[in-house]
């Protein structure tokens, strides 16, 4: 009989989360049928407690907003690009009982980015300087961008991001968000504001049809923002793509098993189509 393993996403609202449909789909596909994969209410002052209390069958966790900074304090070993962007999503279990973290976000963004066509030497603008602007600066450091743009409300949320665009070794500027949709005839636009955030750039963006467009939302899809750059004939990468690729990243941490990608592709389809 196969042992009971376990996995589950950390966060809080997490009731949404499409993050068990990915893995679970996999475990099923990869035939790992001890392991199951569920989601934890919990907020960032609750996740060391809720870690330290996990038994010895927990193999991984996914950790998303708002832990993902409170995450790299419970880990033994930190990645390089964790410890960079300064955030972690990924929490694996090592032999001796410790916690691993890491940050399959970048990885997963230099993949989704990569396919969409984005090439070294490319300028990039970044809406919003949150945590997801902080993965996206490292990925651009990763994709060897020739420029970053953040633009955000408040200059020193951009001061912020500084040192994560020293530790890719990308040149980074700030500007202001009255400057967003002139900022958006980059080659890459990256846009990590919450929902609703960026709905007014959509019709005073004069997009390039050369531009690729990746807007970390999922729901509701398409956003404003992504219906006017596809209209223009752009190329658009969403908040999906990204959670595939980042839970592909998760599950081969966890299981030490290649992922069934295409398997987790469709079950993460059919969730947003039922």
């Amino acid at each position: 009989m196969t042992a009971a393993r376990r996995a589950g996403v950390l966060g809080t609202p997490i009731a949404h989360s499409l993050s068990p449909v990915i893995h679970n789909a996999g475990y099923a596909a990869a035939g790992l049928t001890g392991w199951s994969y569920t989601r934890i209410e919990c907020a960032a002052a609750e996740l060391p407690d809720v870690v330290a209390g996990l038994g010895a069958e927990w193999a991984g966790l996914s950790v998303t907003m708002p832990g993902k900074e409170a995450a790299l304090a419970v880990a033994a070993e930190v990645s390089p690009v964790a410890a960079a962007v300064g955030a972690a999503n990924t929490l694996v279990r090592r032999p001796d009982g410790s916690w691993y973290a890491d940050n399959t976000d970048v990885v997963g963004m230099v993949e989704v980015l990569t396919d969409a066509g984005v090439r070294p030497g490319a300028t990039v603008t970044v809406l919003g300087a949150g945590g997801t602007a902080r993965a996206a600066v490292a990925a651009a450091g990763r994709l060897g961008a020739g420029a970053v743009t953040v633009v955000a409300r408040r200059p020193a949320a951009v001061d912020e991001l500084r040192p994560v665009a020293r530790a890719v070794g990308v040149p980074m500027t700030g500007a202001p968000w009255a400057d967003a949709a002139d900022r958006c005839r980059a080659d890459l636009v990256v846009s990590t504001v919450p929902k609703g955030g960026a709905d007014p750039l959509a019709d005073a963006v004069a997009w390039r049809p050369a531009t690729v467009l990746f807007d970390a939302l999922y729901d509701p899809w398409p956003t404003p923002l992504a219906a006017s750059a596809e209209a223009a004939g752009c190329r658009i990468v969403s908040g999906l793509d990204l959670l595939l690729a980042q839970a592909v990243g998760q599950f081969e941490h966890f299981t030490g098993v290649t992922a069934p990608r295409a398997a987790m592709a469709a079950a993460l389809a059919a969730a947003r189509a039922s």
